[in-house]
């Protein structure tokens, strides 16, 4: 697939008028969970960091490989935030891993929102 900025501003608005208009759900899959118990964040936080990717932060769409949802398409974002560890007393830069599924615009999937487990390519980078 090829994207270009715009593409990937236009999704972005479709995901902050999801949010804005309340039709999205968070995953609540253990690597987002535990984000959330090992650093101070709240779901408003996460709300932030979502609202302030750019296309900058794109680094891939990819087909969803569940049975029968193969026609939906997956946006992978990366962010680079600073948080404070909920078990001490310092703040570290966390790599995020941002997985989206916009059922049309309809209803906005989080499926993740967890640290980077490998570093990720970024589209526009």
């Amino acid at each position: 697939m090829h994207f270009d900025k715009k593409d990937i501003e236009i999704y972005l608005q479709g995901v902050w008028a999801a949010i804005d208009d309340g039709k999205y759900q968070i995953a609540p899959r253990p690597k987002n969970r535990k984000l959330l118990t090992d650093y101070v964040i709240s779901e408003e936080k996460e709300l932030d960091i979502i609202k302030s990717l750019t296309p900058m932060d794109f680094s891939t769409a990819v087909p969803n490989d569940h049975k029968g949802m193969e026609h939906e398409i997956l946006y992978i974002f990366g962010k680079d935030i600073d948080l404070l560890e909920r078990f001490g007393d310092k703040e570290r830069t966390v790599s995020l891993y941002i997985k989206f599924n916009k059922i049309s615009d309809q209803y906005l999937f989080v499926i993740s929102f967890h640290e980077q487990e490998h570093p990720l390519s970024y589209y526009f980078k």
